[in-house]
């Protein structure tokens, strides 16, 4: 099934009277996930009202090109950046006349110059200014410069006329804006997604970590949302940038970890417990740097709960994944962990090889699940992500 969750999608609407249908395309586009934003030309605001519009997106209808205020936060350029998708409807006659000469005039035309996201233009107008020569050299060039149409249709006009011209019903226009992206094997699933180290304080400068980087979880997370998935990444400290359209949430400690992942575990579908979580804590956290001193300390740790056997133990659980990051007998001992843990399945990898251990932009994984097992070569780590994710989706439609 298409879909548009992940996506940011922009809808300019211009002014014609099919702007009207405007207000039910947010709702379809919603309901395929896409997160809306509106810019609406002067015409259009003489047949439906910003108002409405914002109502429906939940967000403020950009209408101006010189707006102080909107370029202190989100001015045409970061619009266009923002956009996936620039889908104009209804696109006028004008405004194809406008878009074809390449002209900035407006927000709207600025903005379609200004993105490098696909354009989807929905054309309404009355059926012989369909038909004439103008607008069809206009609709050809739009074309030739890889802009996509949806319809026009045919039928009964507000003028009277019948032909060519009414713009698509909105729901044929979601589905062809849909239809532009891939659908992804995991398609509106909620997935949460642990990486990083965890930090255990010692004191108030000191505290026990290890040397994860967080690249693989953070790969995981972007490949999650290339599939569709409604994705939320719970992140130790890292130096990482956070994928778009990822729900972020930083922590520092296992218990930390362990908190946002029980606050998201009740609408989760799949879990994947990437994260290299400190097994242990300091029983006691000093309240004060701890001087030097003695030639020799002793620091009395305690064990930190077990993150994924704690999310796996629910009373429903989700499709739950585990990471065994070994230095010897590697698929022994994931496939203990699996057992003894009761997942869902164990991503196993040996962290001893070099190249692809910690910090490292590679990876090389053996997939462990009930039903059987599956290497993976060494490859980057998105790559590697997208195959275990692959994985997950077969083996958890098969659940």
């Amino acid at each position: 099934m298409a879909h548009l969750f992940n996506r940011n999608v922009l809808l300019g609407v211009s002014g014609g009277i099919a702007a009207y249908k405007s207000a039910e395309l947010v709702r379809q586009l919603q309901e395929l996930g896409a997160e809306v934003r509106v810019i609406m030309t002067r015409g259009a605001r003489e047949f439906i009202t910003p108002l409405t519009l914002q109502a429906l997106s939940g967000k403020p209808v950009h209408t101006e090109l010189l707006d102080e205020q909107a370029e202190q936060g989100m001015g045409h350029i970061e619009l266009a950046r923002w956009a996936d998708l620039l889908l104009l409807a209804p696109a006028t006659a004008d405004l194809m006349a406008r878009l074809a000469a390449g002209r900035a005039d407006d927000l709207l035309t600025t903005v379609v110059l200004a993105t490098p996201a696909p354009v989807l233009l929905a054309p309404a107008m009355n059926q012989q200014m369909w038909r004439d020569a103008a607008t069809a050299a206009n609709a050809e060039t739009l074309r030739d410069r890889g802009v996509h149409f949806i319809g026009p249709a045919e039928g009964i006009q507000a003028c009277g006329d019948t032909g060519p011209g009414r713009m698509e019903q909105p729901d044929q226009i979601a589905s062809a804006a849909a239809a532009l992206f891939e659908s992804g094997l995991l398609a509106g699933k909620r997935v949460v997604i642990t990486a990083g180290p965890t930090r255990e304080a010692l004191d108030p400068v000191r505290y026990i970590s290890n040397h994860s980087s967080g690249k693989m979880g953070y790969a995981l997370a972007a490949a999650a949302v290339a599939a569709g998935a409604r994705t939320t990444l719970i992140s130790g400290p890292v130096t990482l940038p956070v994928p778009d359209h990822v729900a972020f949430h930083p922590v520092e400690s296992a218990r930390d970890m362990l908190a946002a992942c029980l606050d998201q575990v009740a609408e989760c579908d799949i879990f994947i417990a990437c994260a290299a979580v400190a097994d242990y804590r300091p029983a006691q956290v000093q309240g004060q740097k701890i001087k030097k001193g003695a030639e020799e300390i002793s620091l009395p740790l305690v064990r930190n709960p077990d993150i994924v056997a704690t999310i796996a133990a629910v009373e429903k659980p989700p499709f739950t994944v585990g990471f065994a990051a070994e230095t010897q007998d590697v698929l022994a001992y994931a496939r203990d962990k699996m057992q003894r843990k009761h997942l869902d399945m164990i991503v196993a990898n040996d962290v001893s090889e070099q190249g692809i251990g910690f910090n490292s932009e590679e990876n090389a994984v053996t997939i462990l699940h009930e039903s059987g097992q599956r290497t993976l070569a060494r490859a980057t780590k998105f790559n590697i992500a997208r195959e275990i994710l692959e994985e997950i989706a077969r083996v958890y439609r098969e659940n």
